[in-house]
């Protein structure tokens, strides 16, 4: 009977970067897919192009019940890291806006190499594999659709409920739960935010509307574009925002975060014969500029109090909105929420409730924000497991 160093379920980043690792160091390794192919997630990530690292990464960038225990992992494999393994590859990269990095050709690329690592290291990958359960009777024996496969280790790289339709389950957080690990409720992150009808009749007209902004709720201030949909708010500043909403919160919007100061912009327009409106078309799309319903804003700034102009300003720079909900796990890019981390080792990942299991990647109670932080975790968590 063959007996495994090591298995590792999932074929997604984590997964395929953690088998080559341990391969490399002389482990047995399999891998087990149920997908028909690698790296799916990968195929789509960065508008197709795969936002692989961000040079700005620490452990600062990611929400956790626990976030201080992402510092360690990141500390010992940075962005640099795997930037030296790309280029080892020959795989062209740019820099885009704060320290996100991509492809210059197509995130196949990343999955290539990935690929290449494992077959070059003798990694075994089984793809169409679909894992049923884990028990460990005295070693691990992971029950599949192909068979029984025994191993010595486990390490899970399910990746979390995100994304359905590229075969996210939730098994990860059914192996952790039925080994006795908690799991903080996963949670859509990275998501578009819905609102309710009477928000959608006021503000779905300007769908399509894009808008520099600073945006928050229980978390940091994310200053990126926003933009309205039919149903609610997207763009980068919301998705930041959004793995840090609970039900019931409000998000903070600052329409005009390049006017930090209202009383010099009054003194500054005091005398400008133009309606506000259209003073404020200069530092708003247009469309979101006719459509605010203020009728302080149809009059010059010198014909009005003074503190009504300073309250308009103060009202668009705090912008108080209520969503209903999320577009849920088919529309976010990660998961919020997973493997309770302080049952876990921050040098390891192995469970320090079962020797020998592992859990790396999004399954774990580890989000980033938006910008290849995610991906930056991936390879980090999987090169901590030892060899």
């Amino acid at each position: 009977m063959k007996v495994w160093d090591a298995v590792i379920l999932g074929a997604g980043a984590a997964g395929l970067f953690c088998a080559s690792r341990l391969a490399q160091r002389g482990l047995q390794v399999c891998v087990l897919e149920h997908n028909t192919a690698p790296g799916k997630k990968i195929r789509i990530s960065g508008g197709g192009r795969c936002n692989f690292t961000n040079i700005h990464t620490t452990y600062r960038c990611f929400a956790s019940s626990n976030p201080d225990y992402a510092r360690s992992a990141l500390a010992r494999y940075t962005p640099q890291d795997f930037i030296a393994l790309v280029e080892s590859y020959g795989i062209a990269w740019h820099e885009k806006t704060l320290g996100q990095l991509f492809c210059d050709g197509s995130a196949q690329q990343i999955i290539d190499m990935l690929v290449a690592e494992c077959r070059s290291a003798g990694v075994t990958i089984h793809l169409g594999v679909a894992v049923q359960s884990v028990r460990k009777p005295d070693g691990f024996v992971v029950q599949t659709s192909s068979g029984e496969v025994h191993a010595h280790r486990v390490v899970v790289a399910t990746g979390g409920l995100s994304i359905p339709s590229l075969g996210a389950t939730g098994l990860g957080y059914q192996i952790a739960r039925q080994f006795g690990h908690r799991v903080i409720e996963p949670e859509p992150a990275l998501v578009p935010l819905v609102f309710n009808e009477q928000w959608q009749q006021s503000w779905g007209s300007l769908a399509g509307v894009s808008v520099a902004v600073e945006a928050h709720t229980d978390g940091p201030a994310f200053r990126e574009q926003m933009l309205f949909t039919h149903r609610g708010l997207t763009g980068p500043a919301v998705l930041q925002a959004s793995t840090y909403w609970h039900d019931h919160g409000s998000v903070a919007i600052d329409l005009l975060p390049e006017l930090p100061d209202a009383e010099a912009w009054y003194q500054h327009h005091r005398s400008d014969r133009r309606i506000v409106r259209n003073i404020l078309a200069d530092h708003l799309p247009r469309r979101l500029a006719q459509h605010i319903a203020d009728p302080r804003l149809d009059a010059p700034v010198g014909d009005q109090k003074k503190a009504d102009v300073l309250d308009v300003l103060h009202t668009l720079k705090h912008w108080l909105v209520v969503p209903s909900g999320t577009e849920g796990f088919a529309k976010a890019e990660v998961t919020r929420g997973g493997v309770d981390t302080t049952e876990l080792s921050s040098k390891t990942m192995e469970s320090t409730l079962v020797p020998g299991l592992y859990f790396i990647g999004e399954v774990v109670d580890i989000t980033g924000w938006l910008g290849g932080y995610n991906f930056q975790w991936a390879w980090a968590s999987a090169a901590a497991v030892p060899g």
